[in-house]
């Protein structure tokens, strides 16, 4: 087990061991998934940019906006799951 220390501003150090095996680096993002009464951290390594032309579409997408939809999405449900 490894313990890190929540700072003044509520940030916390990923130890140097967690991040070699989830092989973060710098400006890597991470979520932090809740699972009942734990927290899982998720190495982010692709967004929905990263996966543009993976899938066929009929035309031109706004990738900016949708990206803005399902993050506004997702705040509700997290606001929702919180009440």
């Amino acid at each position: 087990m490894t313990i890190s220390k929540v700072g003044r501003r509520g940030q916390i150090t990923i130890p140097r061991e967690t991040r070699r095996w989830l092989d973060l680096e710098e400006g890597d993002r991470v979520a932090f998934v809740r699972s009942g009464d734990e927290v899982v951290l998720q190495p982010l390594k692709q967004t929905l940019l990263n996966m543009r032309g993976s899938v066929p579409v009929s035309g031109p997408q706004d990738f900016d906006a949708i990206r803005q939809e399902v993050l506004e999405d997702h705040a509700h449900q997290v606001a929702k799951d919180e009440t």
